[in-house]
């Protein structure tokens, strides 16, 4: 049996954040049911970085984690982000939901729906009830970003075993002993940032019940509208989340924002819910869906109160939850690292405690 100091269950961009702060301190174990890291929802997200993005908790990680992105300095020599921006249009029957958005937002800017149009020409003016776009949001490289976390990793010793489910998790003497289809671990903590399956960890651990619901988010790529440069589009989205289109490689991703609850699984689309996603889409544009080029699921996974699970369960000591991120996870992954870091080595934390309290799985129990 292989012992650390600490097992990460989960490879993609939270539990290798969250494992490459930890191998400053201590010897770590990363393990992935996957061949390769990164392959779920990390690897199907939407890569952008949106400050106004969540609630209350989600937007301060978003800011504590927005001067890694600006400057990555561990894992790279220039920023992971490149603009983008963000525009919410809103339909007669939308304007509440953009006014609650709109409320606890900052550095958002209301447009006249002429000015929405403008910045996308094929938006129809005469749906557009009102508009507002953050300037600020922008691209994310996931890519560089989970690459340079792992090299992170391994720069401090840190190992990886990949390709091997957890089938058993037991605790003995202050050490966890953990089991997967390849080999044997111990170690006297275990981080569960497994994702979609982060109830399931949960549960073979003993710990505290944690209802966390695996939701699919599909996405299609389109051809760009006909003599169209999408380029400098930003992202554009109904106000109450019924539909989002953002520019990708000269194409656009759209996604028919569904968040159906699903078993934890390899997702894949549901032809009628991208169908009925792209129809949406289509009545606030002009330019009519002509030909999808490639589909796609992933899976968001959130607990009841939309809010991460982050801290070491109350129950099972030394298991550690670092779950729940929703649609969050790539944007909020430095700051709940850090988190990660500075509650495993017992150092003191530079976020509030009304911010630890919120997302502790404390609040469950």
């Amino acid at each position: 049996m292989t012992g650390a100091e600490a097992i990460v269950i989960g490879g993609g961009i939270a539990g290798v954040s969250a494992a490459a702060r930890l191998a400053k301190h201590m010897s770590v174990i990363l393990l992935e049911a996957e061949k390769q890291f990164g392959y779920h929802s990390t690897g199907r997200s939407a890569a952008i970085f949106i400050r106004n993005y969540g609630n209350a908790t989600l937007r301060q990680l978003n800011a504590a984690s927005a001067s890694f992105f600006e400057t990555p300095d561990e894992i790279g020599e220039t920023s992971l982000l490149t603009p983008r921006g963000e525009m919410l249009v809103a339909a007669e029957d939308e304007l509440e939901d953009l006014a609650e958005y709109a409320a606890g937002a900052t550095g958002l800017e209301l447009l006249s729906p002429q000015e929405a149009v403008d910045l996308v020409p094929i938006l129809r003016q005469d749906k557009i009830a009102a508009a507002a776009i953050e300037w600020d949001a922008q691209d994310i490289d996931v890519d560089r970003m989970l690459a340079g976390f792992l090299r992170l990793f391994k720069s401090r010793g840190g190992r990886t075993e990949t390709g091997g489910r957890v089938t058993s998790i037991v605790q003995q003497d202050g050490t966890w002993s953990v089991e997967t289809e390849t080999g044997s671990y111990k170690a006297p903590i275990v981080v569960n940032a497994a994702g979609a399956w982060a109830s399931h960890v949960g549960a073979m651990a003993k710990a505290a019940k944690i209802n966390l619901t695996p939701m699919r988010r599909s996405a299609a790529i389109l051809p760009a509208p006909q003599g169209c440069d999408t380029a400098t589009w930003p992202l554009f989205a109904s106000a109450s989340e019924r539909w989002y289109a953002k520019p990708t490689g000269g194409k656009l991703m759209v996604s028919p924002a569904d968040e159906d609850p699903v078993d934890a699984h390899d997702a894949w689309v549901d032809d009628m819910v991208l169908a009925e996603g792209l129809h949406r889409y289509e009545q606030m544009v002009t330019a009519p869906v002509t030909r999808v080029e490639n589909a796609w699921a992933g899976l968001r996974t959130f607990a009841a109160d939309r809010t991460p699970v982050v801290g070491f369960d109350p129950v099972a000591r030394g298991f550690f939850w670092l779950a729940g991120q929703g649609g969050y996870g790539v944007q909020t992954a430095p700051a709940l690292a850090e988190m990660t870091e500075k509650l495993c080595t017992n150092d003191t934390s530079p976020f509030l405690a009304e911010t630890m309290a919120a997302l502790s799985p404390s609040r469950f129990t």
